[in-house]
């Protein structure tokens, strides 16, 4: 009758590694906006989405409030999900990414494309 905690025992989620950091340039692949080319303002590993600035955009019905008296519809960027963006190298091509040590022993990116590190 007596049931194991650990049958019920849910682990946390292992910490996903993405190879897109908020801050870089990528190239929207597939979706609706597909070609489109932002900065990636978020990344949410939860849900493996990112926002990218100017792509997915999504209009929003705000009622009226002390921040915004007269409310309206509003735009936003809405998730993409992270399969479906690339980043942008220097010479301006969507790339894979790849890590290698530096010079200074540190992992750091490079693009299999120019074989070119990324900040």
């Amino acid at each position: 009758m007596f049931h194991s905690p650990l049958r019920y025992y849910n682990p946390p989620a292992m910490f996903k590694r993405y190879k897109v950091k908020s801050g870089d340039t990528v190239k929207v692949i597939s979706g609706g906006s597909k070609g489109k080319e932002g900065k990636v303002i978020l990344v949410d590993r939860k849900k493996d989405r990112v926002l990218v600035e100017g792509a997915n955009m999504v209009k929003k019905h705000v009622k009226p409030g002390p921040a915004n008296p007269q409310g309206g519809i509003e735009s936003s960027e809405a998730g993409i999900h992270i399969s479906n963006v690339m980043v942008v190298d220097g010479a301006g091509n969507a790339t894979r990414l790849g890590r290698r040590r530096g010079d200074d022993g540190k992992l750091v990116r490079y693009s299999k494309k120019t074989n070119e590190e990324l900040k």
